[in-house]
């Protein structure tokens, strides 16, 4: 066995380095799921307090 990480193979017959590539792309991708995700959620609160706002007006 080589202790060359481009050369071993893993349990599912990859390369160590083709598994850290892919963990690397699934790591990039839930960041970028994250920051969208809390875009989505902060342009929400502003419109429910935006509404809020209006319906406070409304009433008073």
């Amino acid at each position: 066995m080589t202790d060359d990480p481009d050369k071993t193979k893993g349990p599912g017959g990859l390369t160590m380095r083709e598994v850290f590539e892919q963990v690397q792309r699934a790591r990039a991708r839930d960041r970028a799921a994250d920051k969208s995700r809390n875009a989505l959620l902060q342009k929400q609160n502003r419109w429910q307090r935006f509404v809020r706002f209006v319906w406070d007006k409304r009433k008073g």
